[in-house]
Protein backbone atom coordinates (compact mmCIF):
# COMPACT_ATOMS: atom_id res chain seq x y z
CA UNK A 1 0.00 0.00 0.00
CA UNK A 2 1.15 3.77 -0.57
CA UNK A 3 2.14 5.93 2.21
CA UNK A 4 -0.44 7.89 3.02
CA UNK A 5 1.69 11.19 3.09
CA UNK A 6 1.87 10.92 -0.72
CA UNK A 7 -1.51 12.24 -0.71
CA UNK A 8 -0.49 15.41 1.07
CA UNK A 9 -0.73 18.51 -0.38
CA UNK A 10 -0.62 21.10 2.17
CA UNK A 11 0.43 21.09 5.64
CA UNK A 12 -0.44 23.00 8.07
CA UNK A 13 -0.28 26.97 8.04
CA UNK A 14 2.95 28.04 9.06
CA UNK A 15 5.11 24.77 8.96
CA UNK A 16 6.90 23.29 6.14
CA UNK A 17 6.33 19.85 6.56
CA UNK A 18 3.58 17.21 7.78
CA UNK A 19 4.45 15.46 10.72
CA UNK A 20 4.45 11.93 9.69
CA UNK A 21 0.75 10.01 10.48
CA UNK A 22 2.41 7.61 13.12
CA UNK A 23 3.45 11.12 15.04
CA UNK A 24 0.35 13.07 15.51
CA UNK A 25 0.73 16.36 16.12
CA UNK A 26 -0.62 18.34 19.66
CA UNK A 27 -4.06 19.20 19.34
CA UNK A 28 -4.97 23.15 18.82
CA UNK A 29 -5.30 25.71 20.98
CA UNK A 30 -8.73 26.90 20.98
CA UNK A 31 -8.22 29.85 20.26
CA UNK A 32 -7.20 28.59 16.85
CA UNK A 33 -8.52 25.61 15.54
CA UNK A 34 -7.19 22.93 12.70
CA UNK A 35 -9.45 22.50 10.20
CA UNK A 36 -8.41 19.27 7.74
CA UNK A 37 -10.05 19.18 3.85
CA UNK A 38 -9.82 15.95 1.81
CA UNK A 39 -10.09 16.29 -1.48
CA UNK A 40 -11.90 14.35 -3.91
CA UNK A 41 -9.52 12.53 -7.11
CA UNK A 42 -10.37 15.68 -8.87
CA UNK A 43 -8.20 17.80 -6.57
CA UNK A 44 -6.50 21.70 -6.24
CA UNK A 45 -6.72 23.37 -9.66
CA UNK A 46 -10.21 21.81 -10.88
CA UNK A 47 -11.40 25.51 -11.28
CA UNK A 48 -14.91 23.99 -9.84
CA UNK A 49 -16.01 21.59 -6.82
CA UNK A 50 -12.76 21.12 -5.32
CA UNK A 51 -11.91 24.80 -5.94
CA UNK A 52 -15.08 25.96 -4.14
CA UNK A 53 -14.27 23.91 -0.89
CA UNK A 54 -11.26 25.07 -0.58
CA UNK A 55 -11.79 28.63 -1.13
CA UNK A 56 -14.30 27.86 1.88
CA UNK A 57 -11.94 27.05 3.85
CA UNK A 58 -8.71 28.56 2.83
CA UNK A 59 -9.59 32.35 1.53
CA UNK A 60 -12.96 32.74 3.43
CA UNK A 61 -12.70 31.43 6.84
CA UNK A 62 -8.44 31.60 7.47
CA UNK A 63 -7.31 34.20 5.35
CA UNK A 64 -4.36 32.42 3.48
CA UNK A 65 -3.76 31.39 -0.01
CA UNK A 66 -1.92 28.55 -1.35
CA UNK A 67 1.65 29.54 -3.05
CA UNK A 68 4.75 28.08 -3.55
CA UNK A 69 3.80 24.58 -1.48
CA UNK A 70 2.19 27.12 1.22
CA UNK A 71 -0.40 28.81 2.46
CA UNK A 72 0.33 32.57 3.38
CA UNK A 73 -1.40 35.24 4.14
CA UNK A 74 -4.30 36.71 2.15
CA UNK A 75 -4.55 40.45 2.22
CA UNK A 76 -7.87 41.64 3.31
CA UNK A 77 -8.92 43.47 -0.02
CA UNK A 78 -8.00 40.63 -1.83
CA UNK A 79 -10.03 37.86 0.18
CA UNK A 80 -13.17 39.84 0.05
CA UNK A 81 -12.35 40.04 -4.07
CA UNK A 82 -13.10 36.47 -3.81
CA UNK A 83 -16.57 36.65 -1.87
CA UNK A 84 -19.29 37.94 -3.42
CA UNK A 85 -21.05 40.72 -2.93
CA UNK A 86 -24.24 39.69 -1.15
CA UNK A 87 -22.45 37.42 0.99
CA UNK A 88 -19.38 40.02 2.50
CA UNK A 89 -21.18 41.12 5.54
CA UNK A 90 -21.81 37.30 6.35
CA UNK A 91 -18.95 35.45 5.64
CA UNK A 92 -16.49 37.39 8.43
CA UNK A 93 -12.79 35.66 8.90
CA UNK A 94 -12.65 32.33 11.05
CA UNK A 95 -9.62 31.96 13.68
CA UNK A 96 -8.81 28.46 11.69
CA UNK A 97 -5.67 27.05 9.76
CA UNK A 98 -6.29 25.04 7.14
CA UNK A 99 -4.48 21.22 6.49
CA UNK A 100 -5.44 20.18 2.64
CA UNK A 101 -4.76 16.21 1.97
CA UNK A 102 -5.37 16.00 -1.77
CA UNK A 103 -6.94 12.04 -2.63
CA UNK A 104 -5.19 10.52 -6.56
CA UNK A 105 -7.30 7.57 -6.06
CA UNK A 106 -10.37 6.53 -4.07
CA UNK A 107 -8.35 4.10 -1.85
CA UNK A 108 -6.72 7.45 -0.29
CA UNK A 109 -9.67 8.87 0.83
CA UNK A 110 -9.78 6.15 4.31
CA UNK A 111 -6.27 7.04 5.00
CA UNK A 112 -6.44 10.58 4.33
CA UNK A 113 -9.27 11.19 6.53
CA UNK A 114 -7.66 8.98 9.58
CA UNK A 115 -4.25 10.97 8.87
CA UNK A 116 -6.01 14.69 9.27
CA UNK A 117 -7.63 13.23 12.27
CA UNK A 118 -4.73 12.36 13.71
CA UNK A 119 -2.95 15.64 13.05
CA UNK A 120 -5.70 17.00 16.02
CA UNK A 121 -8.19 18.51 13.46
CA UNK A 122 -11.07 19.94 15.13
CA UNK A 123 -13.09 19.38 12.13
CA UNK A 124 -12.22 17.07 8.90
CA UNK A 125 -14.28 17.43 6.00
CA UNK A 126 -14.84 15.47 2.87
CA UNK A 127 -15.58 17.05 -0.77
CA UNK A 128 -17.84 14.86 -2.75
CA UNK A 129 -20.52 12.15 -2.33
CA UNK A 130 -17.81 9.32 -3.13
CA UNK A 131 -15.91 9.58 0.15
CA UNK A 132 -19.36 8.45 2.23
CA UNK A 133 -17.85 5.53 3.22
CA UNK A 134 -14.46 6.68 4.01
CA UNK A 135 -16.70 9.08 5.97
CA UNK A 136 -18.83 6.97 7.45
CA UNK A 137 -15.75 4.20 8.27
CA UNK A 138 -13.60 7.03 10.48
CA UNK A 139 -16.20 8.72 12.07
CA UNK A 140 -17.09 5.76 13.82
CA UNK A 141 -13.27 4.80 14.73
CA UNK A 142 -13.25 8.28 15.98
CA UNK A 143 -16.38 9.41 17.82
CA UNK A 144 -14.67 12.44 19.64
CA UNK A 145 -13.38 13.50 16.01
CA UNK A 146 -16.14 16.06 14.38
CA UNK A 147 -16.64 16.17 10.70
CA UNK A 148 -18.39 16.99 7.51
CA UNK A 149 -19.44 15.57 4.35
CA UNK A 150 -20.32 17.67 1.66
CA UNK A 151 -22.53 16.33 -1.41
CA UNK A 152 -24.09 13.03 0.13
CA UNK A 153 -25.35 11.90 3.31
CA UNK A 154 -24.12 9.27 5.15
CA UNK A 155 -26.40 5.82 4.20
CA UNK A 156 -26.92 2.44 5.96
CA UNK A 157 -26.65 -0.64 4.43
CA UNK A 158 -30.53 -0.54 2.80
CA UNK A 159 -29.83 3.09 1.48
CA UNK A 160 -31.55 5.15 4.35
CA UNK A 161 -29.83 7.91 6.80
CA UNK A 162 -27.46 6.98 9.08
CA UNK A 163 -27.29 9.55 11.64
CA UNK A 164 -24.09 10.09 13.06
CA UNK A 165 -23.64 12.76 16.03
CA UNK A 166 -20.06 13.72 15.09
CA UNK A 167 -20.92 14.19 11.44
CA UNK A 168 -22.67 16.67 9.73
CA UNK A 169 -23.23 16.43 5.75
CA UNK A 170 -24.56 18.75 3.32
CA UNK A 171 -26.51 18.20 0.18
CA UNK A 172 -27.19 20.73 -2.51
CA UNK A 173 -30.55 20.91 -4.47
CA UNK A 174 -28.53 21.32 -7.90
CA UNK A 175 -31.77 20.91 -9.84
CA UNK A 176 -32.79 24.20 -8.96
CA UNK A 177 -29.65 26.23 -9.85
CA UNK A 178 -29.89 24.38 -13.26
CA UNK A 179 -33.40 25.06 -13.84
CA UNK A 180 -32.36 28.39 -14.24
CA UNK A 181 -29.44 27.92 -16.56
CA UNK A 182 -31.56 26.12 -18.26
CA UNK A 183 -34.60 28.83 -18.09
CA UNK A 184 -31.37 31.17 -19.46
CA UNK A 185 -30.55 28.77 -22.30
CA UNK A 186 -33.75 28.45 -23.62
CA UNK A 187 -33.77 31.84 -23.65
CA UNK A 188 -30.62 32.74 -25.78
CA UNK A 189 -30.33 29.75 -27.96
CA UNK A 190 -33.39 29.25 -30.77
CA UNK A 191 -33.49 25.63 -31.17
CA UNK A 192 -30.52 23.01 -29.47
CA UNK A 193 -29.26 23.62 -25.87
CA UNK A 194 -26.86 20.69 -24.91
CA UNK A 195 -25.65 19.23 -21.53
CA UNK A 196 -22.53 17.48 -20.54
CA UNK A 197 -22.87 15.64 -17.38
CA UNK A 198 -19.92 13.65 -16.04
CA UNK A 199 -20.44 10.09 -14.45
CA UNK A 200 -23.51 8.99 -15.15
CA UNK A 201 -25.32 8.76 -11.53
CA UNK A 202 -28.55 10.05 -9.85
CA UNK A 203 -26.73 13.52 -8.47
CA UNK A 204 -26.13 14.39 -12.08
CA UNK A 205 -28.71 13.54 -13.17
CA UNK A 206 -30.58 16.23 -10.42
CA UNK A 207 -28.24 18.85 -12.79
CA UNK A 208 -29.36 17.18 -16.00
CA UNK A 209 -33.30 16.98 -14.71
CA UNK A 210 -33.30 20.83 -13.82
CA UNK A 211 -31.87 21.82 -16.84
CA UNK A 212 -34.28 20.20 -19.34
CA UNK A 213 -37.37 21.66 -17.01
CA UNK A 214 -35.66 25.36 -16.98
CA UNK A 215 -35.45 24.60 -21.13
CA UNK A 216 -39.25 23.29 -21.47
CA UNK A 217 -40.53 26.70 -19.58
CA UNK A 218 -38.90 29.68 -21.75
CA UNK A 219 -38.21 27.27 -24.85
CA UNK A 220 -40.46 24.13 -25.17
CA UNK A 221 -39.77 23.85 -29.15
CA UNK A 222 -35.85 23.75 -28.19
CA UNK A 223 -34.21 20.03 -28.06
CA UNK A 224 -31.06 19.34 -25.74
CA UNK A 225 -28.61 17.18 -26.51
CA UNK A 226 -26.88 15.08 -23.80
CA UNK A 227 -23.97 13.67 -23.76
CA UNK A 228 -21.54 11.90 -20.30
CA UNK A 229 -17.79 11.40 -20.37
CA UNK A 230 -17.65 9.07 -17.82
CA UNK A 231 -15.67 10.89 -15.57
CA UNK A 232 -15.16 13.99 -13.76
CA UNK A 233 -10.79 14.44 -13.87
CA UNK A 234 -10.16 14.27 -17.55
CA UNK A 235 -10.06 17.65 -19.49
CA UNK A 236 -9.89 16.15 -22.80
CA UNK A 237 -13.48 13.63 -22.49
CA UNK A 238 -15.03 17.04 -21.74
CA UNK A 239 -13.51 19.03 -24.70
CA UNK A 240 -14.54 16.06 -27.40
CA UNK A 241 -18.31 15.65 -25.61
CA UNK A 242 -19.00 19.64 -26.02
CA UNK A 243 -17.23 19.73 -29.46
CA UNK A 244 -19.53 16.82 -30.52
CA UNK A 245 -22.62 18.22 -29.30
CA UNK A 246 -21.65 22.04 -30.62
CA UNK A 247 -21.29 19.94 -34.54
CA UNK A 248 -24.46 18.55 -33.87
CA UNK A 249 -25.99 22.25 -33.66
CA UNK A 250 -26.47 22.77 -29.95
CA UNK A 251 -25.99 26.73 -28.93
CA UNK A 252 -25.80 27.17 -25.27
CA UNK A 253 -23.96 24.11 -23.90
CA UNK A 254 -24.23 23.44 -20.01
CA UNK A 255 -21.84 21.36 -18.45
CA UNK A 256 -21.64 19.28 -14.81
CA UNK A 257 -18.44 17.31 -14.84
CA UNK A 258 -15.85 18.57 -12.77
CA UNK A 259 -12.82 18.95 -14.28
CA UNK A 260 -13.78 17.29 -17.87
CA UNK A 261 -15.85 20.79 -17.70
CA UNK A 262 -12.80 22.59 -18.38
CA UNK A 263 -12.98 20.91 -21.60
CA UNK A 264 -16.36 21.54 -22.55
CA UNK A 265 -16.09 25.45 -22.05
CA UNK A 266 -12.70 25.35 -24.17
CA UNK A 267 -14.53 23.60 -27.14
CA UNK A 268 -16.82 26.41 -26.97
CA UNK A 269 -14.31 29.21 -26.51
CA UNK A 270 -12.60 27.77 -29.80
CA UNK A 271 -16.24 27.44 -31.38
CA UNK A 272 -16.59 31.22 -31.04
CA UNK A 273 -13.31 31.85 -32.06
CA UNK A 274 -13.95 30.41 -35.33
CA UNK A 275 -16.79 32.84 -34.96
CA UNK A 276 -19.77 30.43 -34.37
CA UNK A 277 -22.19 32.10 -32.18
CA UNK A 278 -22.17 30.07 -29.32
CA UNK A 279 -21.57 30.06 -25.42
CA UNK A 280 -21.16 27.96 -22.24
CA UNK A 281 -22.21 27.96 -18.81
CA UNK A 282 -20.44 26.45 -16.37
CA UNK A 283 -20.85 24.57 -12.76
CA UNK A 284 -19.43 24.62 -9.56
CA UNK A 285 -17.65 27.75 -9.26
CA UNK A 286 -17.89 31.28 -11.69
CA UNK A 287 -16.11 29.80 -14.70
CA UNK A 288 -16.35 32.94 -16.17
CA UNK A 289 -12.27 33.74 -15.81
CA UNK A 290 -11.85 30.12 -17.95
CA UNK A 291 -13.06 31.95 -20.90
CA UNK A 292 -14.56 35.64 -20.35
CA UNK A 293 -15.60 35.72 -24.24
CA UNK A 294 -17.68 32.38 -24.18
CA UNK A 295 -19.07 31.35 -20.38
CA UNK A 296 -22.50 33.09 -20.14
CA UNK A 297 -23.20 32.17 -16.39
CA UNK A 298 -22.41 29.44 -14.09
CA UNK A 299 -24.59 27.42 -11.84
CA UNK A 300 -22.87 28.04 -8.66
CA UNK A 301 -22.85 25.58 -6.44
CA UNK A 302 -21.99 27.51 -2.70
CA UNK A 303 -19.74 24.62 -1.17
CA UNK A 304 -17.69 27.60 -0.40
CA UNK A 305 -20.25 28.85 1.59
CA UNK A 306 -21.02 25.14 3.41
CA UNK A 307 -17.80 24.56 4.67
CA UNK A 308 -17.21 28.29 6.03
CA UNK A 309 -20.11 27.83 8.13
CA UNK A 310 -18.60 24.69 9.80
CA UNK A 311 -15.71 26.63 10.35
CA UNK A 312 -17.49 29.71 11.74
CA UNK A 313 -19.82 26.98 13.75
CA UNK A 314 -16.70 25.70 15.40
CA UNK A 315 -15.32 28.46 16.16
CA UNK A 316 -18.26 29.10 18.13
CA UNK A 317 -18.78 26.20 19.80
CA UNK A 318 -22.05 25.22 17.54
CA UNK A 319 -20.87 22.71 15.18
CA UNK A 320 -23.54 19.74 15.27
CA UNK A 321 -24.20 16.82 13.51
CA UNK A 322 -27.10 16.33 10.98
CA UNK A 323 -28.31 16.80 7.83
CA UNK A 324 -28.54 20.34 5.74
CA UNK A 325 -29.72 21.01 2.57
CA UNK A 326 -29.06 24.08 0.48
CA UNK A 327 -31.34 25.06 -2.30
CA UNK A 328 -32.41 28.47 -3.69
CA UNK A 329 -34.11 29.70 -0.80
CA UNK A 330 -31.08 28.96 1.33
CA UNK A 331 -28.36 30.55 -0.86
CA UNK A 332 -26.67 27.17 -1.51
CA UNK A 333 -26.94 27.32 -4.90
CA UNK A 334 -27.57 30.54 -7.62
CA UNK A 335 -26.33 31.46 -11.17
CA UNK A 336 -22.87 33.35 -11.33
CA UNK A 337 -23.65 37.33 -12.62
CA UNK A 338 -24.35 37.42 -16.96
CA UNK A 339 -21.87 39.90 -17.81
CA UNK A 340 -22.00 38.43 -21.99
CA UNK A 341 -24.69 40.32 -24.18
CA UNK A 342 -27.08 38.63 -26.12
CA UNK A 343 -30.27 40.20 -27.89
CA UNK A 344 -33.31 40.33 -25.42
CA UNK A 345 -31.03 40.32 -22.30
CA UNK A 346 -32.65 42.21 -20.30
CA UNK A 347 -36.12 40.75 -20.94
CA UNK A 348 -34.42 37.42 -20.57
CA UNK A 349 -33.00 38.03 -17.01
CA UNK A 350 -36.05 39.86 -15.75
CA UNK A 351 -37.85 36.30 -16.84
CA UNK A 352 -35.30 34.25 -15.36
CA UNK A 353 -34.96 36.53 -11.74
CA UNK A 354 -38.95 35.69 -11.95
CA UNK A 355 -38.69 31.94 -12.09
CA UNK A 356 -35.98 31.78 -8.88
CA UNK A 357 -38.48 34.05 -7.15
CA UNK A 358 -41.34 31.34 -7.99
CA UNK A 359 -38.60 28.38 -6.77
CA UNK A 360 -37.69 30.15 -3.78
CA UNK A 361 -41.26 30.99 -2.45
CA UNK A 362 -42.38 27.20 -3.25
CA UNK A 363 -44.97 28.44 -6.10
CA UNK A 364 -43.23 25.90 -8.60
CA UNK A 365 -41.70 22.68 -7.70
CA UNK A 366 -38.54 22.01 -9.60
CA UNK A 367 -37.74 18.54 -11.30
CA UNK A 368 -34.76 16.58 -9.89
CA UNK A 369 -35.15 13.15 -11.39
CA UNK A 370 -36.30 11.80 -14.86
CA UNK A 371 -39.55 10.50 -13.23
CA UNK A 372 -40.66 13.91 -12.17
CA UNK A 373 -39.12 15.38 -15.54
CA UNK A 374 -41.99 13.80 -17.17
CA UNK A 375 -44.85 14.95 -15.75
CA UNK A 376 -43.47 18.43 -14.88
CA UNK A 377 -45.46 20.92 -16.26
CA UNK A 378 -43.56 24.65 -16.72
CA UNK A 379 -45.45 27.47 -15.74
CA UNK A 380 -47.01 30.10 -17.76
CA UNK A 381 -45.29 33.07 -18.50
Amino acid sequence: MRRVLLGVLVAMSGCKKAQDSKAPAPKEAAATRLVGLVTDIGGRGDQSFNDSALRGLEAWAAGVAFKGGAHAPLPPAAREATIPPELRARVRPVAVKPLVVQSKVQEDYQPNLQLVVDQGAGLVIGVGFALENAVETVAKQNPDARFLLIDSPVLDAKGGLLALKNVRTVIFKEHEGSFLAGALAGLVAKERVGFVGGMEIPLIKKFEAGFKAGVKTTNPSARVLVQYTGSFDNVQHGKQAGADLLSKGAEVVFHAAGSDGSGVIQAVKEARAGGAAVFAIGVDSDQAHLAPEAVLTSMVKRVDLAVWQAAADLEAGALSGGDVIMGLAEGGVTLAPVTLDFPGKAEALAKVEALRAAVVSGALAVPANDEALQTFSPPSH
